[in-house]
């Protein structure tokens, strides 16, 4: 335990250690905490946000990420963005949006591997690579699938056929869908709130709704969400969760916790992508992504073609 905490407090010390570094290279902005932030050219702040003890023996560690910048940061898969060991590399994300986004991917740690940490390691173009490690045994940074004082719980989340999942790690699409460059693809997610609720609080005299949020994960090009059909977006001015969290726009509601979501989704470049969608129920009081609670992220694989 004791070695473990060492490595855990160390690789704080140096991701801290480069963000002074970084800081001390953007002087003018260091000596105005409360200058607006900078439009591009920091460094992508990986963040391991803690690890579920499951009950096969293996483990799962949640991973987020901070871009302080104003605008979205490409860091391809590869060298400057990969996961160690190598066989669990492949789930983080291309794609940094502007914000704190706590929970994008997970990655399980096999029984097997032991006491083996994994790191995620980003390298925001000429800058100091960050790394994070992702290991089980620290209990500052151990979560749980527990219900929170109001009821509320990680949603469930699947795709047609296939098998549900909920949490960070979410579930994966078996298959992968093919479309054409242009041509507007319909993604569906089915979802379920399994949270019990008092009935005697009047804050649930009705079911509370839940959301869904479609972003582009991974892929060479650029993607348009527009609304579908049978789930129009939410028109409300986007605003952000408690915690500072951005909302995107591509958002719909599920009515009482229950029922499928759906996006139109088109592509403009070719190429291998994944889209995430998150389903999270911050709706309720006890609910909130910096808490660690409670979300569920779902995986699609897309091959678009000219």
């Amino acid at each position: 335990m004791r070695r473990i905490k060492t490595v855990v407090a160390s690789v704080v010390l140096v991701v801290v250690t480069n963000i002074v570094m970084v800081a001390t290279t953007h002087a003018q902005q260091a000596a105005r905490p409360l200058r607006p932030p900078s439009p591009g050219g920091l460094a992508i702040i990986p963040f391991m946000e803690g690890w579920y003890d499951n009950e096969d023996g293996t483990v799962t560690v949640s991973f987020g990420y901070h871009n302080r910048n104003t605008e979205d940061v490409i860091v391809p898969l590869g060298g400057n963005n990969r996961i160690e060991p190598a066989q669990l590399d492949g789930m983080q994300p291309e794609i940094y949006f502007p914000g704190r986004h706590p929970g994008v991917f997970a990655v399980t740690i096999p029984a097997s591997m032991g006491d083996e940490s994994v790191w995620w390691h980003i390298k925001t173009g000429n800058l100091e690579e960050l790394k994070v490690p992702g290991e089980r045994g620290s209990n500052a940074y151990e979560l749980d699938r527990n219900p929170r004082p109001q009821g509320s719980v990680q949603p469930l989340i699947w795709f047609e056929n296939g098998s549900s999942g909920s949490g960070p790690e979410g579930v994966v699409a078996i298959n992968t869908r093919t479309i054409d460059v242009g041509t507007p693809l319909t993604l569906e997610v089915e979802t379920e709130d399994p949270s019990i609720r008092d009935p005697s609080n009047p804050l649930f005299a009705k079911p509370l709704d839940t959301r869904v949020i479609w972003y582009k994960h991974q892929g060479p090009g650029q993607v348009s969400f527009t609304e579908h059909a049978s789930t129009p977006f939410i028109t409300a001015s986007a605003q952000t969760t408690r915690g500072m969290i951005p909302v995107a726009s591509s958002r719909v509601a599920i009515p009482a916790g229950k029922g499928p979501a759906r996006v139109m989704a088109t592509f403009s470049e070719p190429g291998e992508y994944m889209i995430r969608a998150r389903l999270d129920n911050w709706n309720s009081s006890d609910s909130d992504g910096l808490d660690q609670c409670c979300w569920s992220n779902a995986y699609q694989r897309v091959v678009v073609t000219q």
